[in-house]
């Protein structure tokens, strides 16, 4: 297993690790470790705030002018050219 060290931690967050540990029954290191191990191996979260921000650009303003493609079957294309 590897090891690392934190530099500059500030106190309070200090603090608050050791009372947390305190109140989970474990060490700092074990509820370090805790938390790190849930915070990497939790879902990333993604920014979809323009995909709001795409619907309620439709919404506003609908298809006006939007003129979509025929879906009649495409073009042959060749792949061996």
């Amino acid at each position: 297993m590897t090891a690392i060290t934190i530099r500059k931690l500030p106190e309070g967050t200090k603090q608050k690790l050791r009372l947390r540990a305190a109140a989970n029954g474990r060490s700092m290191e074990a509820e370090a470790r805790d938390i790190l191990v849930s915070a990497l191996d939790a879902p990333a979260r993604v920014d979809l705030s323009w995909v709001q921000l795409l619907i309620e650009a439709g919404l506003e303003h609908g298809d006006e002018g939007l003129k979509l493609p025929s879906r009649a079957s495409g073009r042959p294309v060749d792949l061996f050219q």
